[in-house]
């Protein structure tokens, strides 16, 4: 077993370096900088875009305090409250750094957008691994992927090469609902991640389309103000689900949930399909 995780972490590396030596460089744009809606209100530069980050702050803040609250989350493993524990303060800390970099946007200040969105996304991987592969190798992945992501952040910040970074951030949008879906789960409300992954999707489209919304809405508000929102609902979910779970008696995967639900449907159907009447004379009375 410690042969083949040795195995599985040297193919990452390996495709990793692959990658980066047969892909191009993806300097950091300055165009991104400029964000659609630079309306100011009561003194604050970028108002909306400033202000629709505090939902962050507050759902990682009431996820902190409910991971230590009498255990109110009812975390099991060491590892689930630290995983938990760094992805609650990533969380919180994108409500202050991605407020501050909207104050006035730039790379420097960039920096402390991104920076906190990475410890939330390799505290999710490290979680993953520990609900639904091993709890072990879960909780000692927290500390490097944790590192992985910091140092995406820094070689963005020294080389101006978005790809670690890019990784960092879009791996776990693809792995995390494969892995809710085909991996047995130790919770029950598995669909939340789902949801979770849903409301992300719908960001990141919100964020692509920043300038066609913001004409869309009559300069009502923008596409990265609408970001912020809908990515705001990934911790919110996740939260919920947290305060909703119990221990899986029956562990089984969400595809293979389905397909059972699926193969009843059409049983269900076939019987009223071959579902046969017959007629009964009536006789008439004399």
């Amino acid at each position: 077993m410690r042969r083949r995780t040795i195995y599985v972490w040297g193919l990452a590396i390996l495709c990793f370096v692959v990658l980066m030596i047969v892909t191009p460089a993806i300097p950091q744009s300055e165009a991104y900088h400029d964000f659609a809606d630079q309306r100011e209100f009561f003194g604050i530069p970028n108002t909306l875009n400033v202000i629709s980050n505090f939902p962050f702050l507050i759902v990682g803040l009431i996820g902190l305090v409910l991971c230590y609250h009498g255990n109110y989350f009812k975390l099991s493993l060491q590892g689930e409250l630290w995983g938990w524990t760094f992805f609650f303060i990533g969380v919180a800390a994108v409500g202050i750094g991605s407020s501050y970099y909207h104050l006035k946007p730039n790379d420097a200040r960039l920096v402390w957008d991104r920076l906190p969105m990475t410890i939330a996304f390799t505290s999710i991987i490290a979680i993953f691994i520990i609900e639904r592969i091993d709890e072990r190798k879960g909780t000692l992945s927290i500390v490097p992927l944790l590192l992985v992501g910091v140092i995406s952040i820094l070689y963005w910040r020294f080389f101006d090469d978005l790809r670690p970074y890019a990784l960092v951030q879009f791996l776990p949008c693809i792995a995390i609902p494969l892995m809710a879906i085909l991996l047995p789960p130790m919770y029950t409300h598995s669909t939340f991640w789902l949801w979770a992954a849903g409301f992300y999707l719908l960001a990141k489209v919100e964020e692509a389309e920043d300038k066609p919304i913001y004409k869309w809405t009559h300069h009502i508000v923008s596409g990265h103000t609408l970001k912020h929102l809908c990515a705001a609902m990934v911790p919110v979910f996740l939260t919920l689900m947290l305060a909703k779970r119990s221990i899986e008696t029956e562990r089984q995967s969400l595809l293979k949930t389905w397909k059972i639900s699926w193969t009843k449907v059409k049983e269900d159907e076939v019987k009223v399909e071959t579902c046969t009447y017959s007629t009964v004379p009536i006789e008439e009375s004399p």
